[in-house]
């Protein structure tokens, strides 16, 4: 795998509810990945990214909602998450504070 395409293989963090508590919980943070990316190639990008240990990959395949836009009815692009699972001791902070 080229870093090319591990620096795009994660599309941005997901921040929700479920996610916050699944990080306090579990050490699991969850990010928007392209969807043909596989679990080897994200666990290599969060560990490229980061500078962190993964130890567990998790992927879901979210289908898109059908909403109304005016009178037309459209809808949203289908997308994948990734639940990626932190070795203990090691953390990712999205706020950057330095």
């Amino acid at each position: 795998m080229n870093n090319e395409r591990l620096s795009r293989i994660l599309v941005g963090p997901v921040v929700s509810e479920k996610s916050t508590r699944a990080a306090d919980a579990n050490r699991q943070f969850v990010f928007k990945v392209l969807r043909d990316a596989s679990k080897p190639e994200i666990r290599k990008a969060v560990e490229k990214m980061f500078d962190v240990t993964v130890t567990q990959v998790q992927v879901s395949n979210v289908k898109g909602k059908i909403k109304r836009f005016g009178q037309t009815m459209g809808r949203r692009s289908d997308w994948k998450k990734a639940y990626v699972t932190l070795a203990e001791g090691s953390d990712i902070d999205f706020a950057g504070a330095e």
